[in-house]
């Protein structure tokens, strides 16, 4: 199997987009961009979900895979996205995950084993559900690099390794709920599995679509990894913790999305001047860390010429534009609005710029955002009680260490 099975194509630029998921209008195939802008609140639900993940080693969503790790970080990093698989409508997701597994302990399907627990389980159990009530998807295609180090002639070398997991819709619904190591194992018997484009399987003795004879030996399956979940933000003055979770399923995230619509309209309509609004990407309710915040997909301009450091870029973005908006758009809603708070989603770039800049998601709840409301905390505050995302790695962010490295 060729790599490009997995891609789109050939994508129309660089346009801005928020966090990891592709822009609609970059989508050349109609039913597929129509697909990406129904879904789009969804598709950011399941890449802020994932960034969000603390994985074993650093993982990023990226449309090239087989990249080194500096190269990675200053690469386009969108790639959830509808796409085609075997004449089937699938969820994409490409990434690259900075595991080194050694040649001489772990043979190939241990190698490709480690990377479907560690990775692409996790994210198996984020979109599934996301997508369950939904009949146009048909499955789930995730293509991982990681890498492997080998010693050639006493010489220590790394090189990618590249894992597809092609998987139907019904089969993934069944792994995600499997209780046990058999159960899984059926699941994937209808998968399709490649490792560096040869047919795979993750166990001894076992067969999937994919493969036409069993190969090598593997050690033991080790217990799946448990559902995504990240760390709680640590404590803002007047902040208190939620004790239950929030209904997020996606009937639940329409019903609240058409109940607050008015509100929103209104919310664009008066703040567009200063919000500078995506056009594409109206608000929209997303699931995040067990709650439901609301996304406002926005664009930051920088003056011209900018070439900060990306740390810099965030504390300019917050400190010039997301801060101002963060009091007129909090007064829309009351207490008891049915979700929990607020994701400020911006491409950040500088004046001069038509295209590219990096993604930032500035995500807080009520409590804080109230706090910040009634001048009770201060920005700094508010940024170490939330969550902020840079082309969707979680980060912390000190304004004034950042500022001033721009000063000097």
């Amino acid at each position: 199997m060729r790599r490009t099975n997995l891609a789109l194509g050939v994508f129309l630029g660089a346009i801005g987009a928020v966090a990891q998921v592709v822009a609609p209008p970059e989508i050349l195939d109609p039913a597929l961009r129509d697909l990406q802008q129904k879904h789009l609140a969804e598709l950011k639900a399941v890449a802020v979900a994932v960034a969000a993940h603390t994985f074993p080693y650093r993982f990023y969503f990226s449309r090239v895979i087989d990249l080194d790790e500096q190269e990675q970080q200053r690469s386009d990093q969108r790639s959830v996205q509808f796409a085609k698989f075997e004449q089937k409508t699938v969820i994409q997701i490409t990434g690259n995950y900075y595991a080194s597994y050694s040649a001489e302990r772990m043979n190939k399907e241990e190698r490709a084993r480690r990377t479907f627990q560690d990775v692409m389980l996790p994210i198996l159990q984020v979109e599934v559900p996301q997508f369950a009530d939904e009949p146009v998807v048909e499955g789930y295609a995730l293509e991982i690099s990681h890498h492997v180090s080998k010693k050639m002639l006493g010489v220590s070398t790394e090189n990618p390794e590249n894992v597809v997991l092609a998987i139907g819709k019904a089969a993934a619904a069944r792994l995600i709920a499997a209780t046990g190591e058999e159960e899984q194992k059926a699941a994937l018997r209808e998968a399709s599995i490649f490792v560096n484009k040869q047919p795979a399987w993750l166990w001894p003795g076992e067969t999937s679509q994919s493969v036409v004879e069993a190969e090598a030996p593997a050690r033991p399956r080790a217990p799946a990894q448990p559902p995504i979940s990240a760390p709680a933000p640590a404590a803002t003055p007047g902040a208190a913790p939620r004790v239950t979770a929030r209904d997020a399923s996606p009937d639940a995230l329409k019903s609240l999305q058409a109940a607050q619509q008015p509100t929103l309209d209104k919310l664009v309509h008066d703040l567009a001047g200063a919000a500078h609004f995506v056009g594409y990407a109206p608000p929209s309710f997303i699931s995040f860390h067990k709650g439901v915040y609301l996304q406002l997909s926005l664009t930051t301009q920088l003056q011209e010429n900018y070439a900060g450091s990306r740390y810099q870029a965030a504390a300019l973005a917050f400190d010039e534009h997301i801060a101002h908006l963060i009091r007129p758009a909090v007064a829309y809603f009351n207490s008891d609005s049915g979700f929990d708070g607020m994701d400020f989603s911006t491409i950040v770039r500088a004046a001069d710029k038509a295209e590219g800049g990096i993604a930032v998601e500035y995500i807080f709840n009520f409590p804080s955002l109230r706090c910040y409301e009634e001048f009770d905390c201060t920005g700094q505050q508010v940024i170490n009680s939330g969550f902020i995302l840079i082309n969707g790695e979680r980060i912390g962010l000190d304004l004034q260490s950042a500022e001033a490295g721009i000063r000097r």
